[in-house]
C-alpha cells in the first residue's frame, strides 16, 4: 500500500511531489462529467513518467486483435475508448526556459481534489536550472452544468526575479493510446483553425468515423486584470497554439484562463461541429470562469444532496466513500442510453473503456437508489438495443434459434475480448444481464419493462443456457463443461457452481416473466412470440427439465458448494500461510502456477450466494464464507465488497469493516499496485453497496425496503439517502437506533429489524436498536 494521500473528509490531498507517485496521482485526481474526462496531467510540459489521457464518452476505435495463435470465433478487434485531443495544455517559458517539473527543483507542491465542489487545484513553487523561482496555482474542472465544456485558470508569479513569461495555450490532437496493439494513431485531421485568442481541431477516427471538434478560447490577466496583447499563432498537423509574451515583475502574477469544449458527431452533424463549437466557446467565455465555477459547485451540491453518505467518527472511511461516489458521478450521469460505464471510467486506458458485466452486477444497485429511475433503465436499454449482436455473437460459437450470448467486453454489442478463456468461457456474464433486469423490476415495480423490453432479452439468454448445457449419462444430470467462473484464476473448468446456478435461475426467471407478461400484456406477448418464433410449450418444457436436473458440485465433508469439479484436488494452502513476498500472485507467479493453486481472485461461489441469499439459511452462508474467504486473494477490485456485505450479514463486524476499508481505499492507498492504470470505477459502486447493503443491511423484500443495520465500532453514526418508488428517505444509524426521515411527499412502509414502519410524507421516526 502507498499511504501518501492525506485524510480529509471532503478533499483528496497530496503534499510534496514524488515522481514515482505521479501516474497514481494522475488516476486518483482525474476529472469527468459523464460526457468527457481527463487524467490529472499537468497543464505545463512534463518530461517525466506520465500517462496523458483525455477521453470523450462513446468515441471508440476497433483496434485489430493481436494474438499469437488465432482460434476460430475470436473477435476481429478490441474496441477501445480513444485518447482524444489534449485540451488542457499550456506551455510555459520563464525567460526562455521551459517550465518542466521533471527538470526543476520543486517545493511546496500540493494537489487538491475538492469533491464537494468538483474541481482540481494544484500549487507549487519551482526553481529552474537558471535559478529563477516561480509560484504556480492552477484550478480546473470538467463542467457538470455544461457537460461538453471545461475550464482552467493557470496563474504564475515570479518569486525572485522580474522578466518575461511566455504562455502558450494549445490543443494537441497528435496523440496515441498507450494500449494501441500496433502502435497506431487512431485519429485523422479533418480541419483546424487558429486565431488570436483561440482555435480548434476537428478530428475523425479511423474506421469508425466518429468526429470530435476540440477547441479553446482564452483570456490573459496580469494581476487579475484582463489585458489584450498580441499573440503569435502557429499550427502543425493536428495541433494549434497561440503564444503570448508577458513582462512580469517580481511578486506580481500572470494568468491564462482557458475555456475549452469537446463536441462529438454523436450529438451534432459532423458538418456543423465547428459552428456549434465556436458558439459553445463564446457562450462559456462570456459567462466567465468564476460563474462556471459557481455553477459547478451548485451542480455538485445537487448530487451530494441525494448521494452523500455521512460517516461520523472515522475520517478515513468518510473520505473514501465520498471519493468513490464522486468518481461514479463523474463517470456516468445516465442521460444517454448509448453510453455505459467502463471499469476505469475517464481515469485510464486499461480495459479499453468498454462495457463489462460489472455494470449490471455492481453499478445498477447504486444508480437504482441514488438517481432517477430512467438512469438505470438507460443502462438496461443499452443492452436491449444490442440484443441482435448478442444473438450474432452466439451464432459465431454455434448457438441457434435466437440464443444470445452477451459479450464479455463491448462498445456496440460486438464481442471484442480476445483471450479465449474469457471470450469463450466466462459466460456467466449472461446471468448478470438477466439479474439486472430482475433487480430493476424488483426495485422500481416497473413491470411494463418486462413486456416492452425485458422478456425478449430473458428468453434469448434462457435459450443460450438451454443449448450450453449437456446431459451427462454418467451423472444422469445436466452439466456445464469448459467454463470460467468469476474466479479468473481457474480456466476451462467443469461445473462451476456459480455458472450452473446462474443458468438455472435465468431459465426459471424467464419462465416466471413469461407468465407475468402473458397475464398483464397479452397482445404484447403475442407479438413477441411471433417476432422471435418462441415455442412456449416446447421451450419452457426444456427449461423446466434443466432446472430440475442440473448438477451442482457439493462436498459432504465440508458441507459447502464446490466452486467446480475437482476443486478439492488442489493443495489447500490458505492465503494467511502465503508469504507476503509472493503477493499479489498475479504479479509474482506464473499463470500455470496460479491455475494449479486453490487461490481465488474474487467472489465466485460467494457471488452466487450474494445474488441469491434468500435461498440459503445463515448456517449455509457462514460455512461457505468461512471456507472460501480464507482462500481468496482479493486481487480483483470486485472482490472485497461482496465479502464485506456477506460478513455484515453474518454479524462479523471485524471482517466486514476490514473489507469495507479495502474496497473503499483500493485506489487511494493503491492496494493492488495498479492504480496508475486508472481507478477501479465499477468496483466503487461495490463500495457504496458495502455501506448500504452491508452495514445498512438494506434489501428489497415483497416490494418494500428492509433494513437490518449495525454500527461499526469505530463510527459514531452513518447516514445515507435512498430513493425508492417515489419516496426519498434519509436513514441514520447511531447508537440510539435508526432514524428515518421521509424527505418526499409520498408515504412509504419500510421494515427495520423485522418490524414494519409507516413513514408519512415529510415526517421522521426513530426505531430503537
Amino acid at each position: 500500500m502507498k499511504e501518501y494521500i492525506e485524510v480529509d473528509e471532503w478533499k483528496i490531498i497530496e503534499r510534496g511531489f514524488n515522481p514515482q507517485h505521479n501516474k497514481i496521482s494522475e488516476s486518483i485526481f482525474s476529472l469527468g462529467n459523464g460526457r468527457m474526462g481527463q487524467r490529472a496531467n499537468f497543464e505545463e510540459a512534463y518530461s517525466g513518467d506520465t500517462l496523458q489521457g483525455n477521453y470523450v464518452a462513446g468515441v471508440y476505435y476497433p483496434d485489430k486483435t493481436r494474438v499469437g495463435w488465432w482460434k476460430n470465433g475470436y473477435p476481429e478487434y478490441f474496441a477501445k475508448v480513444l485518447n482524444a485531443a489534449n485540451w488542457i495544455g499550456i506551455d510555459v517559458l520563464i525567460d526562455g526556459e521551459q517550465l518542466d517539473l521533471a527538470k526543476c527543483q520543486v517545493s511546496s507542491f500540493s494537489r487538491e481534489l475538492n469533491m464537494k465542489e468538483g474541481y482540481l487545484k494544484r500549487t507549487f513553487t519551482a526553481k529552474t536550472t537558471a535559478g529563477k523561482m516561480v509560484d504556480v496555482e492552477t484550478v480546473r474542472f470538467c463542467s457538470m452544468a455544461d457537460d461538453e465544456t471545461g475550464a482552467i485558470k493557470y496563474t504564475i508569479s515570479p518569486v525572485n526575479f522580474s522578466g518575461k513569461i511566455t504562455l502558450t495555450p494549445f490543443i494537441d490532437g497528435d496523440i496515441a493510446n498507450k494500449d494501441s496493439n500496433y502502435d497506431e494513431k487512431f485519429w485523422d485531421e479533418v480541419k483546424k483553425e487558429i486565431w488570436g485568442d483561440g482555435g480548434y481541431i476537428q478530428l475523425r477516427t479511423k474506421k469508425t468515423g466518429f468526429e470530435v471538434a476540440t477547441g479553446m478560447l482564452f483570456t490573459i490577466l496580469q494581476n487579475t486584470v484582463p489585458v489584450h496583447l498580441f499573440s503569435t499563432t502557429f499550427e502543425k498537423e493536428k495541433y494549434v497554439a497561440a503564444k503570448v509574451e508577458l513582462t512580469v515583475k517580481q511578486g506580481e502574477s500572470a494568468s491564462v484562463i482557458k475555456y475549452a469544449a469537446n463536441l462529438s458527431s454523436q450529438n451534432y452533424p459532423a458538418a456543423e461541429l465547428s459552428v456549434n463549437l465556436k458558439q459553445t466557446l463564446t457562450r462559456i467565455r462570456k459567462k466567465g470562469f468564476e460563474t462556471m465555477l459557481a455553477e459547478q459547485a451548485e451542480a455538485w451540491s445537487g448530487k451530494w444532496k441525494h448521494n452523500d453518505i455521512i460517516i461520523e467518527g472515522d475520517a478515513a472511511a468518510q473520505q473514501a466513500i465520498r471519493f468513490n461516489i464522486f468518481q461514479l458521478n463523474q463517470t456516468y450521469t445516465g442521460e444517454d442510453d448509448r453510453l455505459n460505464i467502463g471499469p476505469k471510467g475517464f481515469t485510464g486506458e486499461k480495459y479499453g473503456g468498454s462495457t463489462y458485466w460489472d455494470t449490471e452486477a455492481y453499478c445498477v444497485p447504486f444508480y437504482l437508489s441514488t438517481a432517477d429511475q430512467k438512469v438505470t433503465k438507460n443502462l438496461l436499454l443499452y443492452r436491449y438495443k444490442q440484443l441482435g449482436k448478442a444473438i450474432d455473437n452466439a451464432k459465431l460459437l454455434g448457438f441457434k434459434n435466437g440464443a444470445a450470448l452477451y459479450p464479455m467486453v463491448t462498445m456496440d454489442g460486438t464481442e471484442c475480448h480476445n483471450e479465449w478463456e474469457i471470450t469463450f468461457e466466462e459466460i456467466h456474464r449472461n446471468g448478470a444481464i438477466a439479474y439486472a433486469i430482475f433487480n430493476y423490476v424488483r426495485y422500481t415495480a416497473d413491470e411494463a419493462y418486462l413486456a416492452d423490453y425485458g422478456l425478449e432479452v430473458l428468453i434469448a439468454i434462457a435459450r443460450f443456457w438451454s443449448q450450453r448445457v449437456n446431459w451427462s449419462a454418467d451423472k444422469q444430470q445436466y452439466v456445464m463443461l469448459g467454463v470460467t467462473g468469476p474466479n479468473e484464476y481457474e480456466n476451462n473448468v467443469n461445473n462451476n457452481w456459480y455458472t450452473n446456478k446462474q443458468a438455472t435461475w435465468c431459465m426459471q426467471y424467464a419462465m416466471d416473466a413469461v407468465e407475468k407478461v402473458k397475464q398483464a400484456a397479452p397482445a404484447k406477448y403475442a407479438a413477441l412470440v411471433s417476432k422471435i418464433n418462441f415455442n412456449e410449450a416446447e421451450e419452457t418444457a426444456k427449461f423446466k427439465d434443466i432446472v430440475a436436473k442440473m448438477y451442482f458440485p457439493y462436498d459432504e465433508k465440508e458441507r459447502v458448494f464446490l466452486q467446480q469439479d475437482g476443486y478439492l484436488d488442489k493443495e489447500q494452502i490458505l492465503v494467511k500461510d502465503l508469504p507476503a513476498t509472493e503477493r499479489p500472485i498475479n504479479q509474482k507467479w506464473s499463470w500455470d502456477r496460479i491455475l494449479r493453486s486453490c487461490y481465488i481472485k474474487q467472489a465466485d461461489v460467494l457471488q452466487g450466494i450474494y445474488f441469491f441469499e434468500d435461498q440459503y439459511d445463515l448456517d449455509t452462508i457462514r460455512r461457505n464464507f468461512d471456507f472460501y474467504e480464507p482462500r481468496t486473494v482479493h486481487e480483483s477490485s470486485l472482490s472485497p465488497c461482496v465479502h464485506a456485505i456477506l460478513a455484515a450479514k453474518l454479524g462479523d463486524e471485524a471482517r466486514a469493516y476490514e473489507f469495507y476499508l479495502r474496497t473503499s481505499r483500493l485506489d487511494l492507498d493503491d492496494y493492488n499496485n495498479d492504480t496508475e492504470d486508472g481507478c477501479h470505477i465499477t468496483s466503487m459502486a461495490g463500495t457504496w453497496m458495502s455501506v448500504i447493503e452491508g452495514f445498512g443491511g438494506m434489501r428489497v423484500k415483497d416490494g418494500k425496503l428492509s433494513f437490518q443495520p449495525f454500527l461499526p465500532g469505530k463510527w459514531r453514526s452513518f447516514s445515507f439517502h435512498i430513493g425508492f418508488r417515489g419516496a426519498l428517505l434519509n436513514i441514520k444509524v447511531s447508537k440510539d437506533g435508526v432514524q428515518i426521515k421521509n424527505l418526499s411527499g409520498s408515504e412509504t412502509t419500510v421494515w427495520v429489524y423485522d418490524k414494519e414502519q409507516l413513514v408519512k410524507p415529510d415526517d421522521e421516526l426513530l426505531v430503537e436498536a
